[in-house]
């Protein structure tokens, strides 16, 4: 991947009347990875969300490139994968139609080998063609994640990947990671649990420092 480096400058949070985090600045380039830890409240989901461009920055500004993000969303946005708390999943598909629809909505027609590498990169190919209405919490966890796979995107964010992962699968989702990165990838995911990121950059919400 030679996308561009993601360069965050001064940025502040604010939900409703709280200002929830302010002044804070990163760069992230090919390979990069950024950790993201806090407590409760400290805005590690609503970090995401802005860079993500779901919610607006209280101030500061967002760079690809070089470029203010907002000078082009279109192209930002299909530059980045998004992974929430919620896993959006419909009750009624299957896995299978569910990253067939996901790589639809990114332009991908036909996802195929992508698709069929997705599944079972997390071990999801024997259930491929269940309702997600059966799945467990770990079983729909990993779906959420299959979508990184059927439309490649340079920048991943991800919120509190791990939750719900068994120990096998933590390793799945470590070794997608780490192939991520060294074909270019950027990665900046939140966590609560005491993981180590190899070559992760942390940044510490509530105490204001990024290391």
């Amino acid at each position: 991947m030679s996308e561009p480096e993601l360069l965050a400058e001064n940025l502040a949070c604010r939900r409703g009347e709280r200002l929830v985090f302010s002044g804070l600045s990163f760069r992230l380039e090919a390979g990069g990875a950024l950790l993201v830890r806090g407590p409760n409240g400290s805005g590690k989901s609503s970090l995401l969300r802005l860079v993500a461009t779901l919610i607006p920055a209280a101030d500061g500004r967002l760079l690809w490139g070089g470029v203010p993000v907002e000078s082009d969303l279109s192209r930002y946005r299909q530059s980045l994968h998004y992974v929430g708390h919620q896993d959006a999943l419909k009750a009624a598909l299957s896995p299978r139609e569910t990253l067939a629809l996901a790589a639809s909505l990114r332009g991908v027609r036909q996802p195929g080998a992508a698709l069929e590498r997705a599944l079972e990169a997390f071990a999801l190919d024997a259930v491929a063609d269940w309702p997600n209405r059966w799945l467990s919490a770990g079983q729909r966890r990993r779906l959420a994640l299959c979508r990184l796979f059927v439309a490649p995107a340079p920048l991943w964010l991800l919120d509190e990947p791990f939750s719900s992962l068994d120990p096998d699968n933590q390793r799945r989702l470590e070794n997608a990671l780490e192939a991520h990165r060294e074909e270019g990838g950027r990665v900046i995911l939140t966590t609560h649990l005491e993981r180590a990121v190899a070559g992760a950059r942390g940044i510490e919400l509530g105490s204001g420092a990024a290391e």
